[in-house]
């Protein structure tokens, strides 16, 4: 038998169980005028291939969701395993997330992070309020991979490597 704890107000418990799950390191970004916008997302799921949606979840806190949320159209470009100093510096709370991040932008506004691993043209399908947190689906649009390349991976609050076995 396995001996459970039950879920108190500690967030941090809940965080540490929930990081036991290892998932890949996405960049969620889009122009606003001529600057690029984006947000650091581990939360990246593929939803549906019939249309093609994919999903992230983001925290009803975030200053960056309100202004991603009206853009036309996303890039999400699923980082690579030599991306971790890009994936901090996306996640800054202040400061310019894109310093040292070379990126490019679609005719539509989309913003793609060189060197991903995929990349993926997205606009929004719809977002499901979800606790502290909004689940937004994405419609795909366009896509590119490199799937000989390794992503980054991020667990136990610790970026990884993935290991062939």
């Amino acid at each position: 038998m396995v001996d459970l704890e039950p879920v108190t107000a500690d967030a941090g418990r809940l965080r540490q169980v929930y990081g036991c799950f290892p998932s890949g390191v996405t960049a969620v970004c889009a122009l606003e005028g001529d600057e690029p916008v984006g947000i650091a997302a581990s939360s990246f799921t593929s939803v549906s291939m019939e249309p093609g949606l994919v999903s992230v979840c983001v925290q009803n806190s975030s200053t960056t969701w309100p202004r991603l949320r009206g853009r036309r159209r996303l890039g999400i470009s699923v980082l690579a395993e030599e991306q971790d100093r890009a994936c901090r510096q996306l996640a800054l709370k202040t400061g310019d997330r894109f310093a040292g991040v070379d990126w490019s932008a679609s005719g539509d506004g989309a913003v793609f992070v060189h060197g991903a691993v995929a990349w993926l043209d997205c606009s929004i399908h719809s977002e499901v309020a979800a606790g502290d947190h909004a689940i937004v689906l994405l419609a795909v649009h366009a896509l590119r991979a490199e799937p000989e390349r390794a992503p980054l991976v991020f667990h136990a609050s610790r970026f990884r490597q993935l290991a062939a076995v």
